[in-house]
């Protein structure tokens, strides 16, 4: 909602200021960011600070303390800068007065009513701004309770401010009630200070002095003081109900339930473990846990050692995108019977690349769903086991929200679709794992908290839900036993599983199972209208020529010539199925419109378009051309050479594409094999595409989105679309495995 004194404050930003920062605001009456800056820098500009920044910095702060100490009705350098403070004020939702330039009685009211709710009325009494008090002030912080804050997490917010605004190291925190990443600095920072760590030596990481020194403060019934506020404030910000202040019976039999859910010894006491637990997201290091994760093989030596650490539940990867790196990342043929043999339990883990939120969106969840119940089934895993989702970045909230809720969502359905065989749970940082869960896309949490620099576990609380909650990497065992381990404690809502199917071994591809036909007909459908993409070909100017019938009864009635040559070429059914059906479903009137113009130029002389992506499979006579060139000259094909520069020649091959369907599906093969390649002779990225490892069978996911995108060519529209069509991929796959099963063959 806007507010007009808000606006005004942007309009005298903008007018007095505008030329002068660099920047102006939107006179919207809104407070953001962006009238923030700019009051930032207006500021700095009266301080005489030449560089100007965004920032709040060290330089500000200086500058306002040794030119004027404090700011007040006696010491107000002039007009316009008490019209930034006037301004500033407004922006966080006080009276300001009339931006006039005085530093007024209602303008002293409203800062001795942002020093209480700051919790400095103690420290700064009166109406004086001092420098942090300035600093607090110039930023997006709220210092009353907001947005279903917690009064009692605000009490403890003011209480440190309070405590400890007078050091040097230390900045006022919102106190908004709301725990956060500030929030849970400032509590390190304040532990330290009473350790009697010096200004320049407290640094609110939660190092070696600040471990040994919390060893030494174990608190118990009866504690008191500043040890017992922080112990309890710690507790309350953990979202733990006790009175903030002492140690009390009642206090203690928290800690007790605390130390349960975290699986700490049950003591009743704020021991070094607890306080630990309280202040960071990792806790005490030093624990032994039940559960591991890791990406080396499991041997019968590595077995044993895990064993005699402890170890019954082993997390390992479904798959590995990459053919290069981490080797052992996915479980490796045999492993699964090993882990059984030895007594030890197994959780799956499914993760590709998925490093930042645009990896994340709900086709991408489908296919990931998709391929995770194939690669799960492909290993053995029965019914009924639960396979970890990875988040593996520091997602902001807002992408939670936009981008993993959405990609979760796509996996249950995913899965859903399957037969519902397989349980998902989540692994990722402390927020996304309770987004997810209260979300309902996921049944249990296999927690970061290892990455405790993460915005989503800085100031978040353990999911009610953890399974694992990974602590830290440590080297155990030594020999042929050794292996490098991220320790997980375990809490029991997973036990993984112990006994495993048959593992599906990469067998050639056969003939399509009839009886199969409208099973996977349906699938497709689903997930292409799950994508956007409607049976019938939509309409309005996204209008497709093809229904998705059209097009799967075209795909699947070349099903023998697709087999043959996926088995001449060492290639998935479905590298090739995807990248005719999704190219054929995407054929449109303006593809039509530009096929017309290439016909013209041909047939006629008329225009200049000599080639186009045309056909079934939206395949130029150029690289029509280039594809078979480069099959021929390496054995793949016989035929004769053409010459992707000569227009009789595009002309000949354009045809073929344009019309032979079976040709078309003949030679979306020969373009992946080209892709292997390099794609040699043909219109690359600046760098060139890389060559890749000979075509397989035991091709990684990161493999073959590198050849689906290829087809498509390079560049931000390929990848995106290359990403949707890896749900494709997983759902012909899942459908040619079964049958591939069932052929025993």
């Amino acid at each position: 909602m806007a507010d007009e004194m808000v606006r005004q404050a942007q309009v005298f930003i903008n007018r007095v200021y505008g030329s002068r920062i660099g920047m102006t605001v939107e006179e919207n009456g809104q407070t953001g960011w962006p009238t923030m800056y700019a009051l930032t820098r207006a500021l700095q500009y009266e301080l005489g600070i030449t560089n100007l920044s965004n920032s709040f910095g060290p330089a500000t702060l200086a500058a306002i303390a040794e030119k004027y100490g404090k700011i007040d009705a006696n010491n107000v350098p002039h007009a316009d800068f008490c019209r930034i403070l006037q301004s500033a004020l407004y922006c966080k939702g006080y009276d300001g007065s009339a931006i006039d330039g005085t530093y007024s009685a209602r303008v002293q009211q409203s800062v001795t009513q942002l020093i209480a709710d700051m919790g400095l009325s103690a420290v700064y009494p009166g109406s004086a701004l001092w420098p942090k008090v300035i600093k607090g002030l110039f930023n997006m912080d709220a210092y009353v309770t907001v947005s279903g804050g917690s009064n009692s997490v605000r009490s403890v917010q003011q209480w440190l401010n309070g405590q400890y605004v007078l050091r040097k190291d230390y900045y006022v925190i919102p106190c908004d009630g709301h725990h956060s990443r500030d929030v849970a600095k400032s509590m390190l920072f304040a532990v330290q200070y009473e350790m009697g760590m010096a200004d320049g030596v407290a640094n609110g990481v939660f190092g070696p002095g600040t471990q040994s020194g919390l060893k030494s403060h174990t608190l118990s019934v009866g504690s008191s003081g500043n040890w017992a506020r922080l112990f309890t404030g710690a507790m309350i910000l953990n979202q733990r109900t006790v009175a903030f202040g002492n140690f009390t019976s009642a206090v203690s039999t928290a800690v007790q339930s605390f130390q349960s859910f975290a699986k700490l010894p049950v003591t009743g006491k704020g021991d070094f473990s607890t306080w630990a637990s309280l202040l960071v997201s990792y806790g005490d290091q030093s624990r032994s846990g039940e559960a591991c994760d890791g990406v080396t093989k499991i041997t019968d030596a590595r077995a044993a050692t895990l064993k005699a650490a402890g170890v019954k539940y082993i997390g390992r990867y479904l798959t590995n995108p990459s053919a290069t790196s981490l080797p052992e990342k996915a479980i490796q043929p045999g492993e699964l019977a090993t882990i059984a043999s030895n007594g030890l339990r197994c959780f799956p883990i499914y993760q590709t690349y998925g490093r930042d939120a645009a990896g994340f969106n709900y086709g991408a969840g489908r296919a990931a769903g998709q391929a995770a119940a194939n690669a799960a089934l492909d290993h053995g895993f029965k019914p009924g086991t639960r396979i970890f989702f990875a988040v593996d970045f520091d997602a902001l909230d807002h992408e939670v929200t936009s981008n993993v809720l959405p990609h979760f969502k796509g996996i249950v359905d995913a899965l859903a679709a399957d037969g519902a065989e397989f349980a998902v749970g989540v692994y990722g940082p402390r927020n996304v794992c309770t987004r997810v869960g209260e979300a309902g896309h996921s049944t249990a949490s296999f927690v970061s908290d290892m990455s405790s620099g993460f915005s989503g576990n800085f100031g978040y609380p353990l999911p009610a839900d953890w399974a694992y909650d990974q602590i830290v990497t440590r080297t155990v065992g030594s020999g042929a036993g050794s292996i490098e381990i991220d320790v997980n404690i375990a809490s029991g809502r997973d036990t993984g599983q112990a006994s495993f199917n048959a593992p599906r071994p990469p067998r050639p591809d056969v003939g399509f199972d009839g009886s199969f036909l409208n099973a996977l007909h349906a699938d497709l459908s689903r997930y292409m209208r799950s994508i956007g993409y409607e049976d019938d070909g939509g309409t309005g100017a996204n209008a497709r020529l093809f229904t998705h019938t059209q097009c799967f009864e075209t795909i699947m009635s070349h099903d023998a010539q697709t087999t043959q040559l996926s088995r001449a070429y060492n290639m998935r059914k479905a590298m090739i199925q995807t990248s005719a059906y999704w190219e054929m479903r995407h054929y449109d009137l303006i593809d039509q419109g530009v096929d017309h113009a290439v016909a013209q130029y041909h047939l006629n002389g008329v225009g200049i378009k000599k080639d186009s992506s045309t056909g079934i499979g939206q395949i130029s006579g150029a690289n029509g051309i280039r594809a078979w060139n480069h099959c021929i000259d390496n054995g793949f094909v016989t035929g004769t050479r053409l010459d992707p520069t000569k227009d009789a020649d595009i002309w000949t091959m354009w045809q073929k594409v344009n019309k032979d369907n079976a040709f078309t599906m003949r030679t979306v093969p020969l373009i992946h094999l080209w892709g292997v390649a390099g794609k040699p002779g043909g219109q690359n990225p600046p760098a060139g595409e890389t060559k890749l490892r000979a075509m397989s069978l035991n091709y990684t996911e990161g493999e073959i989105f590198e050849i689906i995108r290829r087809y498509q060519g390079w560049g931000d529209e390929a990848e995106a679309h290359a990403a949707k069509r890896m749900g494709l991929y997983h759902i012909f796959e899942k459908y040619n495995n079964l049958v591939r099963q069932l052929a025993g063959g």
